[in-house]
């Protein structure tokens, strides 16, 4: 629940503003010049504020869609992504934002129109190319959908230009606005699935792995194209046993013609992400070891890496053509 809902002056009188303010009638509203004020300060405590993180509701300037790091794809040659929030409901031990951002609140930026130019601008700058965009990289693209309407906005925009693929990552269940209308051939609704011993290890407050299996049977028999992210790997002493019953359990109830992708990347973080994130926590062992820095980031160590990537590789070709499989770098 939220109880305190920062919001910037410029974005006040927005529409989109007005309609979240009315699903939560009770909370304290304070109003702020921009959102940096609150986020971005020093001296920030994410973990005791991810207990009751805030709303802000601000207006992205600047650049709004960016090319994605190297290596991040899924067989395009032009990829990009956007980010319509920052930081997610989830709270998930591995994940880099924990070690990105000094503050745990949740920001909405509420001018998705002005996303829908940047992103009409750069398709229209090549039209004839096949374009992927990607959401759900700073945030989950599903899990706040009925406070947001992103998907409500979005996909319209994307039906009509068949050439711009739309990515929608997620470890929500929430995919009530996807049943609701037709499937695009497009969009690629991409979930991120884990063994449930990890899943139950590291992955708090999301829905279990069985149930985003559900939910992923629900939208292939609904003819939405879904996404399989293996991603990050977690080493553990039964990692072969656990992610071979994974890929086992999954690809024996999905249909294959429906699974636009399956993408595998092991567990790793900026160099600072990662000094932020064992100072929050130090005593996690998932961060002890055994890992290495290696061009600018932590990972695995280089024989377990290999050991690890190329053992889930060997398994997904099992069950997936070599087209359809990609590895993130």
């Amino acid at each position: 629940m939220i109880r305190t809902i920062y919001i910037e002056k410029e974005i006040a009188d927005h529409p989109r503003t007005a309609r979240i303010l009315r699903l939560f009638p009770a909370a304290a509203r304070i109003e702020c010049g921009r959102y940096g004020e609150v986020f971005n300060p020093t001296a920030q405590n994410f973990r005791l504020q991810k207990r009751r993180p805030a709303l802000i509701l601000a207006k992205k300037f600047g650049r709004r869609v960016l090319e994605t790091p190297r290596g991040y794809g899924i067989g395009g040659n032009r990829n990009y992504y956007f980010s319509h929030m920052l930081n997610c409901i989830y709270d998930c031990r591995y994940c880099f934002l924990q070690g990105m951002y000094r503050s745990a609140h949740y920001v909405l930026f509420v001018n998705f129109e002005d996303f829908r130019s940047s992103l009409e601008e750069i398709s229209g700058a090549d039209p004839d190319e096949d374009i992927y965009f990607f959401s759900g990289y700073d945030c989950d693209s599903l899990a706040m959908e009925p406070m947001t309407g992103f998907v409500d906005f979005f996909l319209p925009w994307f039906a009509s230009h068949p050439r711009a693929w739309l990515e929608l990552r997620t470890k929500s269940v929430r995919i009530q606005s996807l049943l609701k209308r037709d499937p695009i051939p497009n969009a690629v609704v991409a979930f991120s699935l884990s063994p449930a011993t990890v899943a139950a290890r590291f992955e708090s407050k999301t829905p279990t792995t069985e149930r985003r299996i559900r939910a992923i049977e629900v939208l292939q028999n609904h003819g939405w194209k879904v996404g399989l992210r293996f991603d990050p790997v977690i080493y553990h002493h039964r990692f072969r046993e656990d992610y071979r019953q994974l890929f086992s359990d999954v690809f024996s109830r999905l249909t294959p013609d429906l699974i636009h992708s399956v993408s595998l990347g092991s567990f790793r973080l900026p160099i600072d992400g990662y000094q932020m994130i064992t100072r929050l926590f130090p005593d996690e062992p998932l961060f002890a070891g055994p890992l290495e820095e290696n061009r600018g980031r932590v990972s695995y160590q280089t024989p377990i890496q290999r050991d690890l990537m190329s053992f889930c590789s060997e398994e997904l070709r099992r069950y997936m053509p070599e087209d359809r499989l990609f590895t993130i770098a």
